[in-house]
Formats: structure tokens, sequence, C-alpha cells
């Protein structure tokens, strides 16, 4: 993007082409002279208007080509593993609006592909190829439930197209990220680090929530290069912070803040479509309560003792329950939790009560990344809190995921508990009242694993100490 930002070199796709070629040939009844065959993302407009959203490539042509631009195609040789992009024939006026049109000798050498054809001649270049097969991409994802669109185009009928053999290689490539991927991450997560650090020196008391969104978003486009933020900023003060999913269209980040809140700010930027994922927590005033910090100090207890766990071998469900124990421990101590045992805590599933979502997910081009359950993979869990992780998968070198454990006090949840016995007997009452309304405490790391524990990419003030220092005016 020009400056200080990271030159992402477009070898990073051809490695990546080439991993994917290298595992696909492994298969049963892959056809020679066949190719695979992805489409990229196409232009939109909102609505029935002519207003013409801001275009970002779709994840799996992304991956696989690193193209910027809407309506590519894009395919790859089986048996040679070489690259062919087919670009839009564009109208004459397309000059005047949107800029110089491009020869393909131009895209040939900004993706670094051995050959560029039109979009107008796929038929015919697969026909002149006496194409065996083209293999297309058609499956669900595991987070959304929706489904990857295979590749279509005029006279892609005549050939024979198989949608099944490619989808579980391409999603097992993407899980494990190469180092280039994991060098683009790094600065995703430094940009929104950093970020995230400028919210902190900027907020103050009677301000609004959006506009430490706002001070967020410039910072990672200022100075980063990034455009697009990497899901819509949930940029929480006081109660707020237990909604999981706040910032959204009917909850637009509008409260003012209060000098006595407690923030909640999960925001990430992403840098040529790698995304970062950051939550962060610490009051308005800079100063946390003792209340505060049985919270902040039960989460960051969670998140620190997962991450000294973490290495390959390790079940990502286990992480979870790790999280649970720490959380529903730092209650017991804070006196929320009484007459009882963390064990008998666990037993009445009341780590779902105050963390209702998943430890993590993966992470990558998507916020939440492809391969949380794949195809003859983990099966979802059914208990209460570990049935809501986006992934139940063993840990291996190279993925990607967030680390996120939190502590919410959501009154439908704690209405719930309190009206069943089993449950209702271990809490102080008395205790409670004093954190209903306060909100909640998450705190979000990215984190790649290594081959003997994992790094973490995140780098913001995470301790009481170091936030209280860092915020002091």
């Amino acid at each position: 993007m020009g400056n200080e930002t990271l030159k992402v070199p477009y070898s990073l796709h051809a490695e990546n082409r080439q991993r994917l070629i290298a595992r696909f040939v492994k298969g049963e009844g892959i056809h020679r002279q066949s190719f695979i065959v992805l489409e990229g993302g196409k232009s939109t407009t909102r609505y029935d208007t002519d207003h013409e959203p801001l275009f970002r490539q779709e994840s799996f042509f992304q991956w696989t080509f690193g193209v910027m631009e809407p309506d590519f195609f894009g395919a790859i040789e089986v048996d040679t593993g070489a690259s062919i992009l087919f670009i839009p024939r564009l109208p004459a006026e397309y000059a005047v609006w949107l800029g110089a049109i491009q020869p393909p000798a131009f895209f040939k050498e900004k993706y670094e592909v051995d050959e560029v054809k039109y979009t107008d001649e796929l038929e015919q270049f697969f026909a002149s190829k006496n194409a065996g097969a083209l293999y297309t991409l058609l499956g669900p994802n595991s987070d959304s439930g929706n489904t990857a669109k295979p590749a279509e185009f005029p006279g892609i009928e005549k050939f024979q197209v198989d949608k099944k053999k490619l989808f579980a290689d391409i999603v097992a490539e993407r899980v494990i990220k190469s180092p280039k991927e994991i060098e683009v991450l790094r600065y995703s997560n430094k940009v929104s680090s950093d970020a995230h650090k400028a919210v902190m020196r900027h907020i103050k008391d009677g301000m609004r929530e959006y506009q430490l969104e706002s001070t967020f978003l410039h910072h990672c486009y200022h100075e980063g290069g990034c455009r697009h933020p990497s899901y819509t900023c949930i940029c929480a003060t006081g109660a707020n912070g237990s909604v999981l999913h706040y910032g959204h269209a009917g909850a637009p980040n509008d409260r003012l803040l209060r000098d006595g809140d407690m923030c909640l700010f999960d925001m990430g930027a992403e840098y040529h479509c790698y995304c970062a994922d950051i939550t962060v927590c610490f009051p308005v005033s800079g100063v946390f309560t003792e209340d505060q910090k049985i919270v902040y100090n039960s989460v960051l207890d969670a998140q620190r003792s997962v991450e000294t766990t973490m290495k390959p071998g390790v079940n990502w469900v286990d992480m979870h329950r790790l999280a649970e124990r720490c959380i529903l421990s730092g209650l017991l101590k804070g006196g929320v939790l009484q007459n009882g045992t963390v064990d008998d805590f666990m037993s009445a599933h009341l780590g779902a009560v105050f963390m209702p979502h998943g430890l993590g997910h993966m992470i990558g081009l998507d916020t939440h990344d492809v391969g949380g359950y794949p195809e003859g993979g983990p099966e979802r869990p059914a208990e209460p809190g570990v049935k809501k992780l986006r992934t139940a998968r063993i840990l291996e070198a190279g993925m990607a995921v967030t680390v996120e454990p939190g502590l919410y006090f959501i009154n439908v949840l704690l209405d719930a508990a309190l009206a069943d016995p089993s449950k209702s007997k271990y809490f102080n009452a008395d205790v409670l009242k004093r954190f209903r309304n306060t909100g909640g405490v998450r705190l979000e790391d990215d984190v790649v694993v290594t081959a003997d524990g994992c790094e973490v990419l995140t780098k913001v003030p995470r301790t009481v100490e170091e936030i209280e220092a860092f915020m002091k005016k």
C-alpha cells in the first residue's frame, strides 16, 4: 500500500497454489489434463440502486490468486500447476469513469501468473486444452452454514464438472498458514494493536462509543493502509459489554461514556484480506476498581493459562474447559460463587452461564476462518459451553486461532441460573448484585500454533498494571 506498510509478495499465492496442487493430485480418481477453476467475487450494487459497495475479494479466490479486482476467474492446470487468470473484457467507457483499461500482460505481471485470458474465452480455452475435467468449489462453511459457490460460466455444461473433490483440500491448506501468510497476520495484528492503544490514549469521559470506533478505524487506515475492518466493530461500554455482538445496525456504538464504565472493544483490521480480531478491556478512567479487577483478572488468568498450554496435539475442547475453570476459580475467590468447588461448578455447567460462547475460532482470510469442523473431523460437542465452540480440533503447527475467554453478567442467563436449584445453590446473590448491569470482560489475542507452543501476534497492554500505567494521564 506504500509508505511504511507491508509489501506482500505474490509468491505467497504461488506457494498456496503449489500446496493445493500437491495435496489435490494425491486424491483418488483425479483426471489428467484437468483444471481447478475458481470464480472470484463479483461487482454488486446496493439493493436496486447504482451505488457500488467497496469491493472485497472472495476469500478462496484471494488465497489462491490475491486479485484485487472483481469479476475475475482463475484456473490451475492440475498436471503442470500452471496458473491462468481470466479478466473481464471492459467497455471503452470504463476508462472515463474508473481508469485505464489494462491489457492481459499487465495482470500477468501484476499477479505473477503464467497466462491471462478474457472471461469470454473460458469455454474456448478449456476446449483447446481438451480438459478432462473441471474441478470447482462447492462445500459448506461450518460457521455460517452458507455454501461456497462453484464457478459458473457460459458453456461450462459442455465439460465434465466435479464439484466434490476440491473443497476439502483447499480448506485443509487454508487452515495451515504458510510463513508468508503468518507475516501478513503479524502485520494486521500490529496495526490493529497500535490502533487499540491509540483508542486507550484518546478515550475520556463524555465521549460516545462511536468516536472510539472512529479513532480505531482512522488509525488502521491512515497509519496501516488497512481499508477494511475485519468485521463490524464492537465498541461497548458499561452494560453493553454483556451484549456479545453489540455494535450492529440496531445498536450502533452510540452510548455516552461514563467515568466508572468498563470498556469492551472488539475491533480488528484486515490487510491483503488477512484479518486481525482483537478485544481489549479497560476502564474509561484508566483505573480499575476492586470489583473490576476480580472480573478482569479472572479472564486474564484464563487467557494466559490457555496460551501457555497451547501446542501441537492439544485438544481445543480441553482449552475451553481450562478457560472455564480459571474463570470460575476467579469468581469463587471474588465471592460471587460459594458453597462448592470449581469441580462442582463445572459439573453444574456454570461456565456457560458466564461465558456462553466458545473460547476462540480459526482466523485468516476470514475472521471466522474455514476448517473448524471439516468433513471427517471431530463432531461438534453437545455439552453447554463447549457446544458453542467454532472448532473442536486437535491443534497443529501453523494453525491460527483466537484465544478469547470472556466473563459476562448477562441478565437473562443469570436469571435462568438462579431459577435452577442445581445452579442457584452456588451463587452468592448479594455479591452478584454488585456485578449486575456492569457488562463484562473479553480478552482476545490472535495466536499461531508453533512446533512447540504458540506465538501471540497481538501486542497490547494486558495486565491491570500495564493498562493503568499506559493510560496514566
